[in-house]
């Protein structure tokens, strides 16, 4: 069902999207899929929910692993960027829609904002590690969330076309580079998959990497 919505939402749209286009889609009546979900907007908060409790659970995970910070925030950004990238609709592009913005998707919008700290404090660690600046150069600001946002580039590339296949794990060194590292990108990339294979699963239908949705 939410593969079916998710399909519907990102192809033709969610206002032009009815309930009905959707349990005809997956072959049951309009009557049984209020049994799962009570309204349009239930079904956009299920898929949008999983594009960030996802990423949470594998910022959780890293947190709890004996590494470096920019190995850290290398495997978090590639995971994140892959659900985006590989997942089988779009979905990442709803962020845009105008009914996010609204109280109805304050849930998904607080979990956002607690992925977004996560990535706040992962940058200042890595800035913090970094050797002392020479006087002049480019300083990152962790607040400026950059890496957050590159990660959120990707939904706009899909939908562009443009990108590579490589494009999550580009991402994630662009991320570390934009910060003022500048280390062994191989030892990092070896470093970060390493932590990051045994995490990721195939992405599912509702953005999250593996997750059935049971609907």
């Amino acid at each position: 069902m939410l593969d079916a919505a998710g399909e519907l939402f990102t192809t033709c749209g969610y206002a032009a999207t009815s309930t009905r286009q959707i349990a005809e889609a997956v072959g049951m009546r309009q009557a049984s899929l209020y049994h799962w979900f009570r309204t349009k907007d239930d079904i956009l908060e299920a898929l949008l929910s999983g594009t960030v409790t996802r990423p949470l659970a594998w910022a959780e995970r890293l947190a709890r692993l004996p590494l470096a910070p920019e190995v850290r925030l290398h495997a978090l950004t590639h995971l994140d960027c892959r659900q985006l990238w590989e997942s089988p609709w779009n979905l990442g592009i709803l962020y845009l829609l105008p009914e996010v913005r609204t109280e109805r998707f304050a849930r998904f919008s607080r979990d956002r904002d607690h992925l977004r700290t996560r990535y706040r404090d992962l940058s200042r660690a890595v800035v913090e590690a970094l050797p002392p600046a020479v006087p002049g150069d480019f300083v990152a600001d962790p607040d400026d969330e950059v890496v957050f946002r590159l990660t959120e580039t990707l939904p706009n590339l899909r939908a562009d076309a443009t990108g590579r296949p490589d494009q999550p794990l580009r991402t994630a060194d662009l991320g570390l580079h934009a910060l003022g590292w500048r280390g062994d990108r191989t030892a990092l990339r070896a470093a970060s998959l390493a932590v990051s294979r045994p995490l990721a699963e195939p992405v599912g239908e509702d953005g999250g990497a593996g997750r059935s949705t049971g609907r």
